[in-house]
């Protein structure tokens, strides 16, 4: 589950730095970064408390 947080992480950073080249999609490609930042938080705090 974790390997797979981490992929959708990177293709929604992935997509909000095409996007801030493109800017024709506007305050949709920040609200991918903020979603990015999160699954990237969650998975950090998930595995953190695995341990």
């Amino acid at each position: 589950m974790n390997s797979l947080l981490y992929i959708i992480a990177v293709i929604l950073i992935i997509g909000w730095a095409i996007g801030v080249f493109f800017t024709t999609v506007g305050s949709l490609i920040h609200i991918l970064l903020v979603i990015a930042i999160i699954a990237i938080l969650l998975g950090v705090i998930r595995r953190s408390t695995a341990i």
